[in-house]
């Protein structure tokens, strides 16, 4: 079977390159029969990579340890989901899901854009194969994940997946992070068309609209999966920590941002042409990146492949050369490009995305350079120099404050100029919802009150009323014609679902903000205590009351058993473990969570003693829940965006 699959990847190459040549003639020569044969071969394709990563996963399953990839990253010992997910567990069997993950996306494009996008199709379908022969490259001659110990030397069993990696989380979070960089690849692709053969309209961004918004949103999904990962393994009490992994899932996801608020001053004052190709461009190349930082071994992370040094050459010169053909295909065609209209005022709703634009790459080039930092000093001084989370927090807090401010603002402002009298009407009940909370703010948290939580949950209420505002208006005007209240809502998220479903995304990201806010108020404490002694934080006590080891599995170690309580009041019994996987010989702390809307009670055992003794390190997180109920609003929010509704006309906001 890993033969067949093996030369599954090899005719897929053939067919890939067959394909880009089919493209490419028939968009110089506008035939539409050879247009045909390039879609066609992204359906072999995909069949034949479909095929490929089919049997990596029964390798997995049935424990087949004569593959050299499943031997290192599987084990017989390890749950089947594990053994599943153990597929992208390292970096053979990542570069085929994300081959996969764009063979499927690239097929569905094409088929949904037949007939729509005639001049474009070809062209696009060129550039998607193009990307596939890549990484098929890759797969056929550098990283084949089909590789066989030779005759005899198989092993009985395989090494293991990481324990950090062997977590429920894990196998969903990084299929949701490839399934944000590679649908980029799409709207990527249908963009470089549209500088191809001159088409400079909207048909680019209308035809990719929903796989933009599709791939922002299952990037952010994932990075927040990721923080949520993050949170139960690695037992530090936080959820991100500007790792630069991290960062090369977050680039992409700030500059796509940007493009999704942009691309609507595009549709409706045909402005911003350039900036908003500029973005697109940028957000694909911004994925490549990240990719390359995770496999190239330039930064280090506990998420990151390691690899040798010229596959990061070769993975930088691809990033280099597909940012560089798509950035001299706009430079070319930037004449043709420039915007008919201007902006009339800085009082105007464009003025507030453009705001909101400057702001996200702000941001970007914050964390870009702060990634990249050890390199530099590297290449310079010979010795890497890194900068922490304080640093990031420092620079980013600014700017973040800066767009949750312009979230609230956007919706109140008119679109070409705005009025002083329809500012002051349309800012007063947010202002004054915002005064509300601030003056409470003060009066509850007084001198603990520092000036970001403050500002962040003053500007977050200023959100809150806006949106409930611009809800509150336009079901009134619907009922005002005769419709019930439930019918107008209804109607307002059928036909005008772009806008309003907008809202309970924004409504989602403020919920994250308050959660993330809520870190400037966390305490901590480290004890080592014997059973039934106490350990108090902030009107909480843990009692510990024993330790026992853990079931025989694929890893043992010791569980504590530590009673809760605040005040007088008993919450329940928390069971933080330390565990060693037996295979890898690697420990791992699972902490206890109890989580409130109001904070979460974060305890890890550290260590126990030979005399019963554990060291518990306890944590009190204020406002956490709230980042992952900010998490599935969002989720309803993007599900509100995309789902399928009556098509507008381009006022539709």
């Amino acid at each position: 079977m890993a033969e067949i699959a093996s030369n599954a990847q090899q005719l897929a190459l053939v067919i890939a390159l067959l394909g880009i040549g089919c493209g490419v003639y028939a968009g110089l020569t506008r035939r539409a029969a050879w247009s045909g044969v390039a879609e066609r071969s992204v359906y072999v394709v995909a069949t034949l990579v479909t095929a490929a990563i089919a049997v990596l996963f029964a390798a997995f399953a049935l424990c087949d340890f004569q593959l050299e990839y499943v031997s290192r990253t599987s084990a017989r010992a390890m749950p089947l989901s594990y053994r599943l997910a153990a597929l992208w567990g390292g970096q053979e069997g990542s570069l085929l899901l994300w081959l996969w993950i764009l063979t499927l996306y690239s097929s569905v494009a094409v088929y949904t854009q037949r007939g729509r996008t005639p001049t474009l199709l070809p062209w696009a379908s060129a550039m998607l194969l193009a990307n596939q022969v890549f990484f098929l490259v890759l797969l056929n001659f550098f990283t084949n994940p089909f590789d066989l110990f030779p005759p005899g030397q198989a092993p009985s069993d395989g090494t293991g997946l990481n324990p950090l990696l062997q977590h429920p989380l894990m196998t969903i979070h990084p299929v949701l992070l490839y399934a944000g960089f590679v649908g980029f690849a799409v709207p990527f692709s249908f963009a470089f068309a549209a500088l191809l053969t001159g088409e400079l309209g909207t048909a680019w961004f209308r035809s990719t609209r929903r796989w933009s918004v599709f791939a922002w949103a299952a990037l952010g999904i994932g990075i927040l999966l990721g923080g949520r990962w993050a949170y139960e393994v690695l037992g530090w009490g936080g959820y991100w920590a500007w790792d630069p992994v991290e960062n090369a899932s977050f680039m992409p996801w700030l500059v796509a941002t940007a493009f999704l608020h942009s691309v609507m001053i595009q549709e409706k004052r045909n402005m911003l042409r350039i900036w908003n190709l500029t973005l697109i461009g940028l957000t694909y190349t911004l994925c490549l990146f990240g990719t390359f930082l995770t496999r190239s071994g330039v930064v280090q992370s506990v998420h990151a492949f390691a690899q040798t040094e010229w596959f990061g050459r070769v993975f930088l010169a691809y990033v280099l050369l597909v940012g560089g053909l798509f950035f001299a295909a706009l430079l070319y065609r930037r004449g043709e490009l420039q915007s008919p209209n201007r902006l009339e005022s800085a009082l105007s709703r464009e003025a507030s995305f453009i705001f909101n634009n400057w702001a996200f790459l702000a941001i970007l080039a914050v964390v870009f350079c702060g990634t990249l930092f050890p390199v530099a000093t590297e290449a310079v001084r010979g010795v890497k120099t890194t900068v922490g989370p304080r640093f990031f927090n420092t620079m980013t807090a600014p700017l973040a404050l800066f767009l949750l401010f312009l979230t609230g603002v956007g919706p109140l402002i008119a679109w070409r100029r705005a009025s002083l009298a329809s500012l002051r009407r349309q800012f007063l009940v947010p202002t004054a919802f915002a005064g509300l909370v601030a003056a409470a703010l003060i009066a509850l948290l007084g001198r603990d009150l520092t000036w970001y939580p403050f500002m962040a949950w003053t500007l977050s209420a200023f959100v809150v009323g806006t949106v409930v505002q611009e809800y509150t208006q336009a079901v009134r005007a619907r009922t005002r014609r005769g419709e019930s209240p439930q019918r107008a809502l209804y109607t307002l998220l059928r036909k005008n679902q772009r806008r309003y479903g907008g809202y309970v995304v924004h409504l989602g990201v403020v919920f994250i903000l308050v959660g993330a806010a809520g870190a400037a108020f966390n305490s901590e404490t480290l004890q080592n205590v014997k059973p039934g002694d106490s350990i108090a934080l902030d009107g909480y006590e843990l009692r510990y009351l024993t330790a026992r080891p853990l079931p025989v599995g694929h890893y043992g170690g010791a569980e504590a058993r530590v009673a809760l309580f605040r005040g007088d009041e008993p919450l329940g019994t928390m069971a933080p473990e330390k565990r060693i996987y037996w295979l890898e010989q690697q420990p791992a702390s699972i902490p206890s969570i109890r989580s409130t809307l109001r904070e979460d009670v974060y305890v890890l055992l550290t260590a126990v003693e030979a005399d019963g003794s554990a060291t518990l390190k306890v944590h009190r997180n204020p406002l956490v829940a709230w980042i992952w109920l900010g998490g599935v609003v969002f989720i309803a929010g993007t599900i509100l965006v995309m789902w399928p509704h009556p098509e507008r006309g381009t006022g539709d906001g």
